[in-house]
């Protein structure tokens, strides 16, 4: 009698039925590391500003009101956020406020929009159960 080489088809549909049980659990836990990580990308963008405006104040004694004044890029090196600039009120070139939004598929982080002001004050516009939008 020959023996039976293979796998049966009962065999392969448990298996198939055991990945897709363990996907279902780990994806949704997953989009959350996910979020954090491309935040980095955010905070980047948001230092370099920063210091780029520090420069442009030391040269020009104001803040630049532009992206494109300021020669920074208005996109994040991996396109997760878009910059804005923003002086104090009244136009007040003395002072300055970047605000990182998200864009794509990071729209869905919780943490929001992340501000850096002239002061170095970091910020989020959302909340997280974490609350640690600065941090990774």
């Amino acid at each position: 009698m020959a023996k039976q080489r293979g796998f049966t088809l009962l065999e392969l549909m448990i298996v198939v039925a055991l990945i897709g049980i363990l996907l279902a659990i780990a994806m949704p836990a997953y989009g959350p590391y996910v979020e954090r990580a491309r935040r980095s990308d955010a905070h980047n963008m948001l230092l370099t500003a920063a210091a780029a405006q520090e420069r442009f104040y030391t040269s020009n004694n104001r803040y630049a009101t532009t992206a494109a004044e300021l020669g920074a890029a208005a996109v994040s090196e991996d396109g997760h956020y878009t910059l804005t600039l923003a002086n104090g009120p009244s136009g007040n070139t003395q002072t300055f406020l970047l605000t990182a939004t998200p864009a794509g598929a990071q729209a869905t982080d919780g943490c929001g929009d992340l501000t850096y002001n002239s002061l170095g004050v970091r910020a989020a516009a959302g909340t997280t159960t974490n609350g640690r939008c600065w941090s990774n």
